[in-house]
């Protein structure tokens, strides 16, 4: 794939304009309003049958592995259509509001493909496809106060054998949606007297909302993101039965704990390109008119080449990570994933590349620049957080290097 097709173009435009038309008129709400933005996600997904299609592939996988066949990987007819329209409304949010982008990810991504990865047919149908449909709101708990990078080996979270039952405790911080979820993926070790903490095994369960010893904490004040809630999570001796045990048993739970968390870590790398690409396309839009209209010492400023220079970076990064994210179309075409060493190497340049342009965006504007009236300065704030979350720069780095020295 070397570009985006007619019929994806036309797509990209329908979304845009709706981008254009419900959410930028909402941005000031959204940044420093307290309401939740779930309301504008759903008409969104409602608006291009989003929701609808979620349900057809539901079904179909749920009646496939009930007859005892299993999702096979295999090129897709489309030509990569499906990935490309999961990544076209990315994309366009990610021009206004790139934390519409991380509340809608989580629930409809990172959690419901947690559940439908790892969870038992019954536990799929019990929690999943309100989730695929934001009907529910969905959050994927992993990262605590003293682990930050270190998610495993830092884990103090525990379930406790109780008879049949889980006693869970812990406390989980930065947690997206965290405030207002319904359905929460935990991720904690099993209490094994007699192994050390950081061997013991990894187990994910499925919470709900108001369960006796859980406490889901208020929004937290950030630097970007503002349209993404963002909470704690504490949790003193939840019960939990083995049905809400992902995979319904520990041995296998355990086998794909780490695993899956890893796959998880992919799926969200991967995602973090087309988050990119839209925070680049916005700034260099912006930046390109501001250029042409703003006049210094007489002059229209796109006519120094200081200024010049900095509109072809931003260029070249646009290039750049708009050609990974048709990798990826393609890789998914083809029934094909990168691994998590591909997805570090995409997810490092591209953090990288949108948080330079969108510094870059702010120092072309200026003092103007600087102030919230410009939208280049929420973009900025906003671009920084991709090279934190979903692992650090220096994690990403550290990942490709150990997978290219162990080759």
């Amino acid at each position: 794939m070397i570009e985006w097709s007619e019929p994806q173009q036309m797509i990209r435009d329908t979304v845009r304009k709706f981008v254009e038309a419900e959410i930028k008129p909402r941005i000031e709400e959204l940044e420093h309003g307290d309401a939740p933005p779930y309301d504008v996600l759903r008409k969104m997904i409602r608006t291009f049958g989003m929701d609808e299609l979620a349900r057809q592939r539901f079904r179909h996988q749920i009646e496939k592995e009930k007859a005892g066949a299993g999702e096979e990987r295999k090129p897709r007819a489309d030509g990569g259509d499906s990935a490309a329209l999961q990544i076209i409304p990315v994309i366009e949010l990610c021009r206004f509001s790139p934390g519409l982008v991380a509340a809608l990810g989580v629930s409809m991504g990172l959690t419901a493909a947690s559940i439908m990865s790892k969870g038992t047919i019954a536990q799929k149908e019990r929690w999943a496809l309100p989730l695929l449909t934001l009907e529910k709101i969905g959050a994927w708990a992993i990262t605590e106060p003293g682990s930050g990078s270190d998610a495993f080996g830092g884990m103090k979270s525990t379930a406790r054998r109780d008879g049949d039952e889980y006693l869970l405790s812990g406390n989980k911080t930065f947690i997206t949606n965290g405030p207002y979820a319904d359905t929460i993926v935990f991720i904690c070790k099993l209490d094994e007297p007699g192994v050390e903490p950081r061997n013991r095994k990894v187990l994910h369960f499925v919470l709900d909302r108001g369960m006796p010893g859980l406490t889901q904490s208020g929004r937290m004040r950030k630097m970007g993101l503002h349209s993404s809630p963002t909470g704690e999570l504490f949790l003193q001796d939840v019960r939990a039965g083995r049905d809400r045990l992902l995979g319904e048993s520990e041995e296998k739970a355990a086998k794909a704990g780490r695993a899956g968390a890893k796959d998880t870590f992919s799926m969200e790398r991967s995602g973090v390109a087309a988050m990119a690409l839209g925070i680049i396309e916005r700034c260099l839009e912006l930046s390109l008119s501001y250029s042409k209209t703003r006049v210094q010492f007489g002059r229209p400023i796109g006519e120094f080449q200081l200024i010049q220079e900095k509109i072809a970076r931003m260029e070249v990064a646009r290039m750049n990570v708009q050609n990974m994210v048709f990798r990826h179309i393609e890789l998914v075409a083809n029934g094909k994933s990168m691994t998590l060493a591909e997805a570090s190497a995409m997810k490092l340049y591209s953090a990288r590349a949108a948080t330079e342009v969108a510094m870059e965006a702010v120092q072309l504007f200026g003092g103007n620049g600087y102030m919230a009236e410009y939208q280049v300065e929420q973009l900025a704030r906003d671009a920084k957080v991709l090279q934190i979350y979903a692992g650090t720069d220096e994690i990403q780095i550290s990942q490709i290097a150990r997978s290219l020295l162990a080759s």
